[in-house]
């Protein structure tokens, strides 16, 4: 009942769901309320009005699990990306072990030329539990890429809902709004980060626009 309600999920994203997942989808969901935020700093925040809150966060360095897709579509870019990173986080890594589930995971976008559609890869990045940050187990699949990446300063609104290239591009253009005209963030390039399961109809989401060094 458990596999055939994740299928039906994988459907709406135009992806099918492997009987090997079965597992891990059994462990996740056993382990689902212990779920370890990343660490950051808030750094400044408006909230004038619900719908124009944003706020300024510091992300410190850490160790990432990294898959890349370019897939037809995001949503089987990212959904295909963390199958496989259920793997590695279940069992599928040196330890054995079942390593723990953080929030958010990312998803990392660049925009075409034009600045009108999704370039096709996306990189989907999962933050190592703090027990495993200075020693990562291994994983065993050869896609995924253990990364240290570098502190990160980002500003950051929530949005509900599906996480498709149009929702996305729409999130992206609200912020530039409420930001009015500044060069201090990447334009090319945006953050997608992602709290809850895709089985939640309304899962939170955040739009990260990242600062320059």
């Amino acid at each position: 009942q458990l596999f055939a309600h994740w299928e039906a999920v994988a459907g709406t994203h135009r992806v099918s769901l492997p009987r090997d997942m079965a597992g891990p989808i059994a462990q996740m969901t056993r382990h689902g309320r212990l779920r370890e935020p990343v660490p950051y700093a808030t750094l400044a925040r408006r909230d004038k009005c619900e719908e124009g809150a944003y706020e300024e966060r510091q992300y410190p360095a850490g160790k990432w699990a990294c898959v890349t897709r370019g897939e037809p579509m995001y949503e089987q870019s990212i959904s295909l990306s963390f199958m496989k990173l259920m793997r590695y986080i279940c069992k599928e890594n040196s330890r054995g072990c079942y390593l723990g589930m953080t929030v958010p995971v990312l998803n990392e976008i660049h925009l075409t030329k034009e600045g009108t559609k999704l370039a096709r890869d996306v990189l989907t990045a999962f933050y190592l539990p703090g027990a495993f940050q200075q020693n990562p187990p291994i994983p065993t699949d050869p896609e995924i890429h253990i990364i240290e990446r570098a502190p990160l300063r980002v500003i950051t609104r929530v949005f509900y809902g599906m996480t498709t290239e149009e929702t996305i591009l729409r999130e992206i253009g609200l912020l530039w709004e409420l930001l009015g005209s500044t060069d201090t963030v990447l334009r090319e390039t945006y953050i997608v980060a992602v709290y809850e399961n895709p089985s939640i109809p309304q899962r939170r989401n955040e739009i990260w626009f990242i600062r320059r060094a």
